[in-house]
């Protein structure tokens, strides 16, 4: 084993350690939402909870800890640069709007960066106790056993999970979704693109699209659907973390029809 493949091994493996602390944590919270303090960010949909920021903390101590000269990207608290050539990227609770209406579509999201390489996703559900994992080159995991994407779903009998938020114009959620249908497809939208992406990988999704999400909402799925045997497009291609962008994986079988769709309704919002 390499000295590189050591260090993503350990630090995975640590961080499987810390996300099981950090749900336990969320779960803490969202059992007594009634008082869990939140704030309005942008809008109502952008939310931020105690609980998104004490996990965030408590990663990121625990992290520090073992790690301390690696870099972080955090959600709640901003890039904390490193030293080491490895870089952090979380979302402490990702589907906060469900979270603090008691909806358990919500998890924590965890990638792990060597220089511009996501070398490293975990993802946790903690309400149905589910952890996904995956290591670059070296598969993908649900509680310990291999997943992998659904290699005989097509657009007509597969769900295509769909992501909105406010940072886009609505027609290009509903122009997607209109094209999708007319094809013979279905959607559904959980509220956690994290989590989509994770459901993408283990075969319960046929693919995950959303025309804009931050790195720390997708890095880690986006790793697993691809140890998963699944494609992903290319997210960040510039390396600027903090901008976001769109999100798009799913089965190679999908490729070119969930490319279709996303081209078509980038062509009617252009004319």
């Amino acid at each position: 084993m390499t000295a590189q493949a050591s260090g993503i091994d350990t630090r995975s493996l640590r961080a499987q350690a810390v996300l099981h602390e950090a749900g336990k944590l969320a779960l803490s919270h969202f059992g007594a939402l009634a008082s869990l303090p939140v704030e309005i960010k942008q809008n109502g949909q952008d939310i931020v909870s105690a609980a998104d920021r004490e996990v965030e903390t408590l990663v990121r101590d625990r992290i520090a800890e073992t790690f301390p000269d690696d870099g972080f990207l955090g959600e709640e608290y901003g890039l904390s640069a490193g030293s080491s050539g490895y870089t952090w990227v979380l979302d402490p609770i990702d589907g906060t709007s469900c979270f603090v209406h008691g909806s358990r579509s919500w998890c924590i999201s965890i990638a792990l960066l060597r220089g511009g390489e996501t070398v490293a996703g975990l993802i946790l559900d903690p309400s149905a106790d589910e952890l996904f994992t995956a290591i670059s080159r070296g598969g993908a995991f649900l509680n310990g056993q291999p997943i992998a994407v659904d290699p005989r779903t097509d657009m007509q009998h597969g769900l295509i999970g769909v992501g909105a938020s406010f940072r886009i114009p609505p027609r290009a959620v509903s122009g997607f979704i209109e094209r999708l249908l007319e094809r013979g497809g279905m959607f559904v939208r959980s509220g956690s693109g994290a989590l989509s992406l994770a459901h993408v990988a283990c075969g319960r999704l046929a693919g995950y699209y959303e025309p804009h999400i931050h790195a720390w909402d997708c890095l880690a799925g986006l790793c697993l659907i691809r140890e998963a045997g699944g494609w992903t497009a290319e997210f960040a291609a510039d390396g600027d973390l903090l901008r976001g962008g769109p999100v798009l994986g799913c089965p190679p079988q999908l490729r070119e029809n969930l490319l279709d769709l996303v081209a078509a309704t980038s062509a009617e919002r252009a004319t």
